[in-house]
């Protein structure tokens, strides 16, 4: 089988207002054991393999496997990190053991009267046969910032 070999590129941004501190937020993201309990596709997957190193330079890694689907596997690095400002990482994703995309993403949190203002912009890169996926990964971030509301609330 042949495979097609092409990029296509799609970029977003999602903000979100959330009534709880900078400090709170920051923290869902920041303490492993809260990121824990809110990251992810929930019931919908069997977890596989989790590591958790925020730092500059650490790496985060999330596999599972969808229940009737594909194995998932998330890869990323932190590259910038100023406490209760920003996150920024760089991030690869795979669908059953195959290079779906490469992302940069940035995570910003700014006070607001009623709590936190939270902006996820990302670019990403998807190869091959994933040429049309970008449409799905804003759809996928949406939902993990409607998880991080929930737990937040």
């Amino acid at each position: 089988m042949t495979i097609e070999r092409r990029l296509a590129r799609a970029e977003f941004t999602l903000t979100r207002d959330y009534p709880a501190s900078v400090e709170r937020v920051w923290d869902a993201f920041a303490d492993e054991s809260q990121k824990l309990s809110w990251w992810g596709a929930g019931d919908s997957m069997e977890a596989r393999e989790w590591a958790y190193d925020f730092r500059v330079g650490g790496r985060d890694i999330a596999e599972g496997q969808f229940h009737d689907g594909p194995l998932s596997r998330y890869e990323a690095t932190y590259t910038d990190i100023v406490e209760h400002v920003r996150i920024v990482t760089t991030y690869d994703m795979w669908l059953d053991g195959v290079h779906m995309s490469t992302s940069v993403a940035s995570l910003e949190f700014e006070p607001i009267t009623d709590g936190t203002r939270f902006t996820h912009a990302e670019h990403g890169v998807f190869f091959d046969q994933f040429w049309a996926d970008g449409v799905g990964r804003e759809t996928g971030t949406r939902g993990l910032l409607d998880a991080l509301g929930r737990y937040l609330s």
